[in-house]
């Protein structure tokens, strides 16, 4: 253990619990990016969260960036641009993809409904068997229902669920969002989250005007 917590750059932190896995360390995808303390919990293999990444093509150019502290519950899929088929024509079927000739049908990249780089904010807890759309933002602090398919941005702080995702509520009012969001406790050393972490824990909201 380090002195102000786990090691950030272990693939699993507690080497008791195999099923928790920090991200950023079995990252081979250099268009996936993700920050420090955010895990993926998978008791079938939480190693293996590339494989919740699909339709991610570099020719699309598109990335899948998750920001720290996040908690990832098992059966995430994180569905990429690539997974789009051309909507403006009188088929959207891609008959290019089988060859066999076809391959002169190939759609020219503006004619995909590309809808650019998915973003996972800071803090974003995501529940079991959730399904995250291309192109979709989900804010700091965010939470996610199992079960939900996000197919349209998410704000800060709110909890969304089902298919699709609806606003369920807000986590704290606009005044208390605003502060945590201009705090950016995830940017802190792990020696200051440590110093802090029993208000960063406490249901008592009273007590954020400590942090500091």
């Amino acid at each position: 253990m380090h002195k102000f917590g786990p090691d950030p750059n272990k693939a699993f932190p507690n080497e008791n619990i195999k099923s928790l896995c920090y991200i950023k360390n079995i990252i081979t995808r250099s268009n996936i990016v993700v920050g420090e303390y955010t895990y993926y919990d998978d008791p079938d293999g939480a190693e293996n969260f590339e494989q919740h990444v699909t339709h991610h093509y570099d020719f699309n150019g598109d990335k899948l960036i998750i920001g720290k502290f996040c908690a990832i519950a098992k059966g995430i899929e994180f569905i990429m641009n690539g997974a789009n088929h051309r909507m403006c024509s009188v088929t959207t079927y891609p008959f290019n993809i089988m060859g066999g000739g076809w391959e002169k049908a190939t759609p020219k990249m503006e004619d995909l409904p590309l809808k650019g780089d998915t973003v996972v904010g800071n803090d974003v807890w995501i529940g079991q068997n959730v399904t995250v759309l291309p192109g979709v933002h989900i804010g700091d602090g965010a939470i996610i229902g199992a079960n939900s398919v996000v197919t349209k941005d998410v704000p800060p702080y709110a909890i969304v669920g089902g298919n699709p995702a609806r606003l369920i509520r807000k986590r704290f009012d606009d005044k208390t969002v605003e502060f945590l969001l201009e705090l950016k406790w995830w940017d802190w050393s792990a020696e200051k989250i440590l110093a802090n972490l029993e208000i960063l824990c406490s249901g008592d909201l009273s007590r954020i005007k400590e942090l500091k």
